[in-house]
């Protein structure tokens, strides 16, 4: 078998993926299974940005896991390449030809490199994006789907969020538009990918919004928060990020105090406020003016999609109107209600309603589901013991580029047996 790692880099966590696949693929494509799935501790790799050596050292436990499932002989030597993709971001770039990076001085631990060559200066990595879409070979299992069957994907990230799909018309916009061949069949998908418009930065820019809407300077009313809860944040942390603007050079050291009114209704009109819903004259859009098409298909609704409605009990094909509900009945509750019933989630607990409602704009206002098409979500993390995300995508496009190993020619018998074989017969003949 065949084995490949990737790490998903994103905004606000860091991940090791390890995959399998036969040396003999199906129809130029490998048959890949998950082998393993390891989370890197600590906020991911991107807070390193001042200390790769740290960055490197917060790879090692993951690493050292990867050197014991994959065969000594097949791991990699100093000159292996890593391919590094950071959900969403790498498109542009992907598009473009790509970048070339070195990788940071740490990134693979010494004893990975004992005996071997220390020259590691060529070691590359290259940012790069393979969009998620719906036609997967679980469980070692290669199906051709049908049209009807290809799956569209609908990934949440920190800091971007991203929709893929095939439609049922032409794509207008070529920039939108992606090729894959896959198990020898072409496919053509609308993807995008919105940046700032992840669970995170989104967040960050309604809390911005909400205190610039502010009659005071040091105090913020957020509807999204529950009722009694209460936190200070500085400026600095406000403005820290560049999704949000600052109207005018903040002062860093200026305390503000965000306090939570549990009003669900505000909320959804502050967060609708994030997007430019709006589209030019004869021409369907997502948001922001970006071209769509009209979502068509099921869906996989995957990473913070997942993870929120799973906290709140939504992941089981429930109707718009009771998924609805839940969340309005979740946002009136008090911050001590919350407390009470969920002790141990108590870190983000006062950011969930804020989430779901984001989700929830974010689909229907932003990708323009409705009622109808709402059935078509399904929020997964895994099918079939796979985690469903975009580095699983990734792999499958990739050993479309990894040739097939080449078969070797060999002789049953040693050769001086051979001949003497051929001339017994040859006398025997005479």
């Amino acid at each position: 078998p065949q084995y490949g790692l990737v790490f998903d880099a994103g905004s606000t966590h860091t991940a090791l993926y390890i995959y399998r696949w036969p040396a003999d693929k199906e129809n130029g494509t490998g048959i890949v299974s998950q082998v393993e799935a390891c989370t890197v501790s600590g906020p991911g790799i991107s807070s390193y940005a001042d200390d790769p050596a740290g960055a490197g050292a917060s790879l090692k436990p993951c690493l050292d896991k990867a050197m014991k499932i994959i065969p000594a002989e097949q791991q990699p030597q100093c000159y292996m390449e890593v391919y590094v993709g950071e959900g969403g971001h790498g498109q542009q770039g992907v598009r473009e030809g790509g970048r070339t990076w070195k990788v940071p001085q740490g990134l693979l631990s010494p004893q990975n490199l004992e005996g071997r060559d220390r020259d590691c200066d060529s070691l590359q990595v290259r940012l790069t994006l393979a969009a998620l879409w719906g036609q997967f070979s679980f469980a070692e299992k290669w199906e051709h789907p049908q049209d009807t069957e290809v799956f569209g994907a609908l990934d949440l990230g920190g800091a971007s969020t991203q929709i893929t799909f095939k439609p049922g018309i032409t794509i207008e916009d070529k920039n939108t538009s992606v090729f894959y061949r896959l198990y020898g069949t072409n496919y053509s998908l609308y993807t995008h990918s919105y940046l700032c418009y992840g669970q995170a930065q989104a967040l960050k820019m309604l809390l911005a919004a909400l205190y610039q809407g502010s009659p005071s300077s040091q105090q913020i009313s957020h509807p999204c928060y529950p009722r009694g809860y209460q936190e200070n944040i500085t400026t600095a942390d406000l403005y820290d990020s560049p999704c949000v603007h600052a109207p005018s050079p903040p002062s860093p050291a200026q305390v503000l105090t965000v306090t939570g009114t549990g009003d669900p209704a505000a909320c959804t009109v502050a967060i609708q406020r994030l997007f430019n819903l709006s589209c030019g004259a004869n021409r369907t859009c997502g948001f922001n003016g970006v071209y769509q098409p009209p979502v068509r298909g099921q869906f996989f609704a995957f990473a913070g999609f997942y993870y929120t409605f799973h906290f709140l009990n939504l992941t089981s094909q429930q109707s718009l109107n009771d998924v609805n509900s839940t969340v309005q009945t979740f946002c009136k509750k008090t911050w001590a209600e919350l407390v009470e019933t969920f002790p141990q989630e108590k870190t983000y607990l006062h950011r969930y309603c804020s989430t779901a409602i984001y989700i929830l704009t974010l689909l229907l206002d932003g990708y323009k589901f409705n009622e109808q098409t709402w059935s078509s979500i399904h929020f997964s993390r895994q099918a079939a013991n796979t985690d469903i995300g975009w580095t699983l995508g990734f792999m499958l496009n990739f050993t479309n580029m990894i040739p097939t190993e080449a078969l070797e020619h060999g002789k049953g018998h040693q050769a001086s047996l051979w001949a003497g074989a051929v001339s017994f017969i040859v006398l025997a003949m005479v």
